[in-house]
């Protein structure tokens, strides 16, 4: 009897660690928290609520066969309706060289010293891309500013990219649009497709893993480079976890270059002669690789419920940021249990900002000595390589966080990480520089 007795309290204490095992489970890696627990504080509404409409497609009214925003006008009229929303606070470019100077030192001899400014949202991309200062002699700079170019690589594959610029801008119709998310099949449910046939080949199997409505903004808010071969934009990593800076780098440094060179760069910089990393706007990976990731995805964040007179319950296509919105910031309120989550935001990107300025400038005087070791021909060449090698590491950390627009709200940990590695670095080259400036040049 005492046996039988145990046996069922331990049957019964297997039970409850294994419900609690599911809890947490869904806790960390689904939305059990944002669909329940939290139900009462964020609101009404919630994708739940969303009624997914299962229509046939429109005939595409594009050249090239892409369904526009105007072709699903009269299927989702609230949503084309958000999509062309203009604010002031879109109106203006933000010079990032202006606002921080040290910028045009770092990246001497490369475009971004040229022109630097802030994006301005899916509504400006094509306007934007054309007017740059930086040169753009081939197509793939159109790579994420128009479904047509998304199109027109399907169609014809890679050799797109290498195509003229303005000969293929002059084709081009449409910003930012329905297709680059959707395909032409935005009709099926609210499907969200990947269209951007690098993200595929980069991902494979492994795109499974990450939220569909992550993944989804994820096509474009990434790192990339263009492969040396044909100049097609490419993810430089196959699965979430070798996302970090860390395995980034030692990508690109173990890449093996159609001339046999070791070590991909985007530039060669004219006055180090250091072959420097350009980071792009890895908001993607910073994201995945933090604590939200586990409950939400981006659109929770960036694309607000709304719901017409009708009831008809919709994601806003008005990208915003959780600050400029308090339906996206009562998301943020679900879990954070702060008074005021806008100052609370804003101190963290705060205090990143402030410590980017002051890794900005160190990073900038590290590349002035080292401009000076080689114009006067001091160190010798083993030396000065050496320098080159944590002159690259200390501005591809620095950049990983600079160029992510969060400014430390997706991740503070990773942002905060990424400019210490970029400091320590920075003071390893300058020792380096001063132990090395008695040795004579060989």
């Amino acid at each position: 009897m005492e046996k039988r007795k145990q046996l069922i309290k331990l049957v019964v204490s297997v039970l409850i660690i294994a419900a609690a095992a599911l809890l947490l489970a869904g806790f960390f890696g689904g939305d059990l928290m944002y669909h329940l627990k939290n139900r009462d504080r964020i609101g009404p509404l919630t994708r739940e609520d969303i009624a997914y409409l299962d229509v046939a497609a429109p005939n595409p009214t594009g050249s090239d066969g892409t369904a526009n925003a105007a072709d699903w006008a009269q299927t989702y009229p609230e949503i084309v309706a958000t999509m062309g929303i203009v604010k002031d606070r879109n109106a203006y470019i933000l010079d990032y060289l202006e606002q921080d100077p040290y910028l045009v030192n770092l990246y001497e001899g490369f475009g971004f010293a040229k022109e630097y400014g802030s994006a301005r949202g899916h509504e400006y991309t094509l306007k934007d891309v054309a007017n740059t200062a930086r040169p753009h002699p081939t197509a793939n700079c159109l790579t994420c500013k128009t479904p047509n170019f998304t199109k027109l690589v399907n169609d014809q594959g890679v050799g797109v990219y290498t195509m003229d610029f303005n000969e293929v801008l002059a084709k081009m119709e449409e910003n930012v649009s329905c297709y680059n998310c959707h395909g032409n099949e935005a009709g099926s449910k609210g499907k969200l497709v990947v269209t951007h046939s690098y993200v595929t080949k980069a991902l494979g199997e492994n795109a499974a893993a990450i939220d569909p409505a992550t993944l989804s903004c994820g096509q474009c808010h990434i790192e990339y480079y263009f492969t040396p071969e044909d100049k097609e934009t490419m993810m430089p990593y196959s699965t979430v976890e070798a996302m970090t800076p860390e395995a980034i780098l030692e990508y690109y440094d173990t890449m093996v270059l159609p001339d046999g060179t070791v070590g991909y760069a985007d530039w060669v910089q004219p006055s180090t002669g250091t072959r420097l990393l350009k980071a792009q706007h890895p908001e993607t990976e910073t994201f995945l690789l933090g604590k939200h990731a586990g409950i939400l995805n981006c659109a929770d964040c960036h694309m607000p419920l709304e719901m017409s007179e009708d009831g008809t319950v919709y994601h806003s296509h008005e990208l915003q940021s959780p600050l400029e919105n308090e339906t996206l910031l009562s998301t943020c309120a679900a879990c954070h249990d702060e008074p005021d989550m806008t100052a609370f935001v804003r101190r963290i990107q705060e205090r990143v900002t402030a410590r980017e300025t002051e890794v900005g400038n160190n990073l900038s005087a590290l590349k002035d000595k080292l401009t000076e070791a080689v114009a006067e021909n001091r160190l010798s060449e083993e030396k000065l390589n050496e320098i080159r090698k944590l002159h690259r590491e200390a501005q591809w950390f620095f950049d990983f966080c600079y160029v992510e627009n969060a400014e430390g709200a997706h991740n503070s940990d990773l942002a905060m990480r990424c400019l210490d590695t970029a400091q320590a670095k920075i003071d390893e080259a300058l020792a380096a520089l001063l132990s090395g400036a008695g040795v004579a040049a060989q």
